[in-house]
């Protein structure tokens, strides 16, 4: 499969599994096999989507001059989400009503409100995905567009090895 597809479904697969557990959220409190189910789903498409691709495609899509640098950046940035989102789902998904907010917390906008801003970010991952290039299938000169072009015939290479050949002709040995 390619990279862009594979990251396009495990996207899709999460936003569906989100707004279903987001959606049927008080349903899932009294039924307690469906919550576990579609968790789990949204946990396999996040491992076959994006989790698959977060090293795959940095490591391919950046120029060669520069792809170590933008890698570590990009695995920084990803880092750097995965803290922040974290922790904001701790506090996001905290109980509306105050006298329900564990202490310490402030309240927030509730798990199922969570649970529809996480689905909304997966959404925004299927929107940012599609501008990513495609690198499935092509040279890493190819992606970063850093192929050279073939010299014709009589180029500086060829006047370079002609003269090595001259000169090495025209030597003189007698004297050594």
């Amino acid at each position: 499969m390619r990279r862009k597809k594979i990251q396009l479904l495990g996207f899709f697969g999460m936003t569906v599994s989100m707004c279903v557990l987001a959606t049927w959220y008080n349903y899932w409190l009294r039924h307690y096999v469906g919550f576990p189910v579609f968790y789990g789903l949204t946990f396999f498409f996040a491992n076959f989507g994006p989790n698959a691709t977060t090293f795959v495609v940095p490591a391919e899509i950046f120029p060669a001059r520069l792809r170590s640098m933008c890698h570590g950046i990009s695995a920084a940035a990803g880092k750097a989400g995965a803290i922040v989102g974290a922790f904001e789902f701790l506090y996001a998904s905290q109980p509306k009503d105050p006298a329900k907010v564990d202490k310490g917390y402030s309240p927030g906008i509730g798990m199922q409100g969570s649970l529809f801003v996480m689905a909304g970010i997966n959404l925004l991952g299927i929107l940012f995905t599609l501008l990513v290039p495609e690198s499935n299938g092509k040279s890493l000169e190819e992606l970063s567009e850093e192929t050279e072009a073939e010299e014709p015939a009589g180029t500086a290479g060829d006047d370079v090895k002609e003269e090595v050949g001259t000169a090495s002709a025209t030597r003189d040995d007698s004297t050594v």
